[in-house]
């Protein structure tokens, strides 16, 4: 008994004098507020570097033919299958010609009537019973027949569809007996040369602007990982894509021994030739990043206070960063210490 009322009066001069200590608590938190923080700082190097564009696209050929019919009418029959190898200039598929055929007669038969109304109007112009008007418009209804027939055989010769590269069939979009209209793609044709896979890809103007025919390409394929292939651009576009506002690149790739086919999935590393300015300073500096924007504290003309200063983050290079924009005039930046900075805090430079 006699222990627990000594327990207990212990813990109560202990509360009491805890109370009475809370106000000098307080104070020395105040005072933690006017602390001054030590932070150590690291120079501002400005660099020439070419930044690699970082971009993905679809595997394709470079010869491509989306291959239909000039003219509309019933597909009579298509001889070829998909993944099927095809020739330049084999026959894949031929429209039905009972209505084509006709077309054709009706032509025919057009261009004898006006050969035979051009002989009449000649004789009687030679004996003067009919005029120089009446002739000439018989001439012209004769040519415009046999031009009308030139037309018609024509849309007759192509009927048909005839592969325009070798390659190998990729897509077949319609089958025997289906309503084809004049221009509607029926087969898609991919060239199957080994130096013809492509990638192509859309860039902003200004990673447009720092490219050129020739520079090199790092392509990797989700189908092959871990493997590199190597790439050339080999076409950079005029002009903007008027939807995306993107130019289109083209980049060749070299397969090696590797099997390609269309549509697989890249990723291209680019590296153009033309430099350009950055401002390198070390990654901790860099405080707040979200995405390419960031802040960085620098010191004030009096280096007893800080600034936050907004920057433009380009890429990572290993333990630094490179900035686009934002450190104009700049020669210092806070590393060590600047996550706990506020732009009210009193600081001193460690080594000063």
């Amino acid at each position: 008994m006699n222990y627990l009322l000594t327990l207990s009066l212990a813990l109560l001069i202990w509360a009491c004098g805890s109370k009475a200590e809370a106000p000098n608590q307080t104070a020395t938190t105040d005072n933690l507020d006017e602390t001054v923080v030590p932070v150590r700082l690291a120079p501002v190097q400005v660099v020439q570097r070419a930044e690699p564009i970082m971009i993905s696209g679809l595997l394709s050929s470079a010869e491509e033919a989306r291959l239909s019919f000039k003219i509309g009418g019933i597909i009579n029959r298509t001889y070829v299958e998909e993944g099927q190898t095809v020739r330049k200039g084999q026959l894949l598929a031929t429209l039905d010609l009972t209505e084509i055929n006709a077309q054709v007669n009706q032509a025919e038969l057009a261009v004898e009537k006006s050969e035979r109304d051009l002989n009449r109007v000649k004789a009687l112009y030679a004996d003067t019973a009919a005029t120089l008007e009446q002739m000439q418009n018989a001439t012209t209804g004769s040519r415009l027949a046999r031009q009308n027939l030139t037309v018609a055989q024509f849309n007759r010769s192509y009927a048909q569809i005839r592969s325009s590269v070798d390659g190998t069939v990729t897509r077949k979009l319609m089958t025997d007996g289906e309503l084809a209209a004049p221009g509607a793609p029926v087969f898609l044709v991919s060239g199957n040369r080994p130096n013809d896979w492509v990638v192509r890809v859309g860039v902003s103007d200004k990673d447009w602007a720092r490219l050129r025919l020739g520079n090199r390409a790092s392509v990797t394929l989700d189908a092959y990982p871990g493997q590199s292939f190597r790439g050339v651009v080999t076409e950079l576009a005029g002009a903007a894509d008027p939807i995306n506002k993107l130019y289109e690149v083209e980049i060749r790739i070299d397969p090696g021994k590797v099997r390609f086919a269309p549509g697989l999935f890249a990723k291209v590393q680019l590296t153009p030739d033309q430099s350009r300015s950055y401002a390198l300073v070390p990654v901790e500096a860099i405080v707040e990043g979200n995405g390419q924007e960031g802040f960085v504290y620098v010191l004030t003309p009096d280096r007893r206070g800080v600034r936050k200063q907004p920057v433009q983050i380009g890429y990572l290079d290993g333990s630094n960063v490179l900035l686009t924009n934002g450190l104009t005039n700049t020669l210092e930046v806070v590393t060590a210490g600047s996550a706990f900075l506020t732009e009210e805090s009193k600081v001193k430079v460690m080594g000063d």
